[in-house]
């Protein structure tokens, strides 16, 4: 289906582009979402007269986006939640949780504009791709941890996931004492 964009989209075209689609992203989220019309003299004439308020329209949202980012930029977030002795998340931190949080610290951005490939699963500091506008974008640093004494720890660069941080020794250590048991095993023989 060839629809006409009303607003730039990622990957697919700029605002007043005549694209190519397939029929069920069009049906299901560009034309509901109002994101484009369908590709005929009609539309194409609407489009050209709404083509001012459409670019104005785009520039607003453009700039607020680009206070949005202001507000976010350097900032890192803590995000505390339930997790084992090794920093394996009993649960996981998905776009929606970031967006939650964001809204809930006073930043108003939309469920999907954190563009997560999948969601966090360990414990330490990610850094999650905000896509406020299809013009700006902005990585944001999220600090995930147990209490808010790891995250504090976390932010100073302390690892929390090594095995000295969990069993108070360096792995390269642990690696020796193993290799050091198995050498005395071998040379005692099998006991009969």
């Amino acid at each position: 289906m060839e629809v006409i964009l009303l607003e730039r989209i990622a990957r697919l075209g700029q605002m007043g582009d005549t694209v190519r689609v397939k029929d069920g992203f069009a049906r299901n989220y560009l034309l509901p979402t109002g994101r484009a019309l369908r590709a005929n003299e009609a539309n194409r004439q609407k489009f050209e007269s709404q083509k001012a308020d459409l670019v104005a329209r785009n520039e607003e949202r453009k700039q607020q986006a680009f206070q949005i980012a202001g507000q976010l930029r350097g900032k890192t977030f803590v995000i505390v939640r339930s997790a084992g002795e090794t920093g394996q998340l009993y649960g996981s931190v998905s776009a929606r949780d970031v967006s939650d949080l964001l809204n809930a610290e006073g930043i108003k951005v939309g469920r999907g504009v954190a563009q997560m490939k999948q969601p966090i699963k360990t414990i330490g500091i990610h850094s999650v791709l905000l896509s406020l506008h299809p013009e700006v974008e902005l990585e944001v640093d999220f600090n995930v941890a147990r209490s808010q004494d790891e995250a504090d720890r976390q932010a100073q660069g302390e690892s929390l996931t090594s095995a000295e941080a969990i069993y108070g020794r360096d792995e390269e250590e642990e690696f020796e004492a193993v290799e050091l048991a198995e050498d005395t095993d071998e040379r005692e023989g099998p006991e009969a």
